[in-house]
């Protein structure tokens, strides 16, 4: 992000460019996606099994309250999609480039660094869950945290370089340090967090005092997100100090010196801005200017007033406005309750499909999500006509289609995807929210190719996840096992497990059976994350169902959730104002985490299934469990192939075998011909016992 090698250029500065800082009693302006990022990588979690969400949640929750503990009153702002310019397409596309390959390493048991799929949808959920202020901007966030900074005269908290050109009246703080583990006393009364602030005061200073406005000039000169001109090497080759180290490291903060140094000779940037013309073949000069002046206003004050926003819920962006969205649409994008995925897809017609540890060997896991994601298209469709109208007057009508960034193999390709285009009703996206509940639900059920009826027993925190897994279940592509079923099933038990540990009036008994279900999977993921080798299999399975999860949340969210929103991750209180629950959390008690999916507890589930251990055996101490994963399971059952029930290790002279004698049962005793499947549900009905005992059986019946 930002201006690369700038921020350790500044960090190697340290003593000279930054102050201590004891941070309290203030508002602060967080870059939210700085955040999650920096959680997630620097937290010792676990990051090839596609997502330990409750420990990610913990770890955001602890952060917050560090900050409560010394009245630091946070104001979040998170990145929304990309402008209708689409400046930053080349940059994207490298980041996804850079993510396939560290994906790839972490699949192979190397190291990277890659975002599991749902991180920024539990981020949200834990920012609503602790009252957190937060708003999602219609783009890019930075212009927007420097103007709320400015008008409350707080600091800035994130990594992005970028911080370290703005004029920030109360500074900007780095995430990596900022101390927020290692809160400090004063007089042991008032807590504080030690952090640094970058001058941009002594910044200048240390160059000549060097003009302010000449650091945007700067930062597109040298390179950055926006603008990266291969002819600038011109100038950069013959104005600045030549190369004078090996690393690449070394060369950046050589370049970075020699154009700090060479524009302080300037009063202001047109002067500077001249100067650098003269070193272009005259022929490029005026297209160059004209870029180098575009990118330049990215450090201009946003137009945007977020202080009325998180004042009195008043959200207005120019640029927004003049699309002509909806304002149901731009409401629910700044609270977050649609994602930059849909802002993607109706103003640019193109998204990026996110790579996650799997196998690189195979498809891309989104692709079995497509049919969902072609339902969202078609319920964009209207409103993306409109748009071609009203902003893209210069190009040719746009076919009824979009556009996917997806991994191919270790690249990236660009596929065209038709959108479905649906009843009259549905294609107005100003009045999709006029729908009744019944339409909506409808729409979403059969995109699912759910029925209604079998979620009716399921509780409703859990009626989209279970929907979802019918879906991913009736593709055949994801090569589902039972035991990946099951310990999916199993790991959607944890959340209903803590309302059992912490709701009041339970018999002690039934609380003590959950306790003891919920430190059994606690161990199992503990001993997961102890070295075991990643089943690459397994991986891309569960990679599958993530994606299926997120586009159903995707468009359950945009037909303003006719199910319930999952729960993707929980502490067991997130109410940091109840001094009984603080007090207990902090000094020792257990905190019971809940999640809809924790990666290293369902693939440790995976190989316990496959070695020895039953559901029965699991579910035993926790009837109130077993009870759920019941149903979870009769929900699932008929959604799933046949042959997932089949027993392991079956020769084909055994499945002839089966064969004949399931045709034999169906003409002589009536049954279904599937009489495998019918035996499992009339005597497994649940899946609780071994696979092994279903082949029992059946080398029984082969003697009757």
């Amino acid at each position: 992000m930002g201006i690369r090698g700038l921020m350790s250029f500044v960090e190697d500065h340290s003593n000279e460019f930054f102050t201590d800082l004891k941070l309290r009693d203030t508002k602060i302006v967080i870059d939210g996606y700085a955040l999650f990022h920096r959680l997630s990588f620097n937290s010792n979690l676990e990051l090839r099994y596609g997502g330990d969400y409750d420990s990610f949640a913990e770890i955001v929750q602890k952060f917050f309250e560090s900050l409560f503990a010394c009245n630091i009153c946070p104001y979040v702002l998170l990145d929304g999609g990309c402008d209708i310019s689409d400046k930053k397409l080349t940059t994207l596309k490298d980041r996804a480039r850079e993510k396939i390959q560290m994906a790839h390493s972490l699949s192979v048991g190397g190291s990277g660094y890659v975002c599991p799929l749902l991180i920024r949808e539990v981020f949200i959920q834990v920012l609503i869950k602790l009252q957190v202020c937060f708003v999602q901007c219609f783009s890019e966030a930075d212009r927007d945290i420097m103007t709320l900074a400015n008008h409350w005269n707080c600091p800035v908290l994130s990594s992005d370089s970028d911080f370290c050109i703005f004029d920030l009246k109360a500074g900007f703080c780095p995430l990596n340090s900022f101390q927020w583990r290692n809160i400090n006393t004063i007089k042991g009364t008032q807590n504080y967090i030690p952090a640094k602030c970058f001058s941009l005061d002594a910044f200048c200073h240390h160059f000549s005092n060097m003009n302010k406005a000449l650091l945007p000039l700067f930062a597109v000169l040298c390179g950055n997100d926006h603008i990266n001109l291969p002819i600038m090497e011109t100038f950069l080759s013959k104005a600045c100090l030549p190369l004078g180290a090996t690393s690449s490291k070394g060369r950046r903060h050589h370049r970075i010196l020699g154009l700090l140094n060479w524009l302080s000779h300037f009063a202001n940037p047109t002067e500077a801005l001249d100067n650098v013309l003269k070193y272009l073949p005259k022929k490029d000069r005026e297209n160059v200017k004209e870029l180098l002046c575009c990118s330049m206003e990215e450090y201009q004050q946003s137009q945007v007033k977020l202080q009325d926003f998180f004042q009195c819920g008043t959200y207005v962006c120019p640029d927004a406005l003049n699309l002509g969205l909806p304002e149901w649409v731009l409401v629910a994008l700044a609270k977050g309750q649609l994602s930059p995925f849909i802002s993607d897809a109706l103003v640019l017609r193109r998204t990026i499909l996110h790579t996650q540890v799997e196998n690189m060997q195979q498809p891309n896991a989104h692709r079995i999500s497509q049919p969902i994601r072609q339902i969202i298209y078609g319920l964009l469709l209207n409103a993306s006509l409109h748009l071609d109208k009203t902003s893209r007057n210069a190009l040719p009508p746009q076919p009824l289609a979009f556009s996917e960034v997806e991994r191919i193999n270790k690249n990236i390709k660009t596929s065209i995807i038709d959108a479905v285009e649906l009843a009259k009703d549905h294609s107005d996206l100003s009045k999709l929210t006029e729908l009744s509940l019944r339409r909506r639900q409808m729409l979403l059920l059969e995109t699912l190719k759910v029925k209604q009826t079998i979620l009716e027993p399921i509780p409703a925190s859990l009626k989209l996840p279970v929907a979802v897994s019918c879906y991913w279940l009736q593709h055949t592509e994801t090569k589902t096992k039972l035991h990946h079923l099951q310990s999916l099933l199993l790991t959607m038990l944890l959340g209903p497990l803590t309302s059992i540990i912490n709701s009041p009036g339970k018999e002690e008994l039934q609380e003590d059976g959950a306790k003891m279900l919920y430190a059994e999977f606690q161990r199992v993921k503990v001993q997961t994350r102890l070295g075991t080798r990643l089943d690459l299999d397994t991986a891309h399975i569960f990679c599958q169902w993530q994606s299926c999860l997120q586009m159903g949340m995707y468009l359950n969210q945009l037909l303003s959730t006719p199910l319930p929103e999952p729960d993707l991750t929980r502490p067991s209180a997130f109410n940091t104002l109840n001094e009984d629950i603080w007090r207990h959390t902090k000094y020792g008690g257990t905190l019971y985490i809940s999640t809809l999916y924790s990666g290293s507890l369902v693939h440790g589930l995976c190989q316990q299934l496959l070695a020895s251990t039953s559901v029965e055996s699991l579910l035993s101490m926790c009837p109130e469990a077993k009870q759920l994963y019941e149903h979870l399971f009769n929900a699932t059952r008929s959604y799933a192939p046949t042959e997932i029930f089949l027993p392991k290790g079956k020769s084909n002279s055994k499945k002839k075998r089966q064969k004949k004698q399931n045709t034999s049962y169906s003409k002589n005793r009536g049954r279904t011909t599937a009489h495998t499947k019918c035996w499992y549900k009339g005597n497994n009905r649940f899946g609780l016992l071994m696979v092994e005992n279903l082949e029992e059986h059946n080398e029984a019946s082969d003697l009757e």
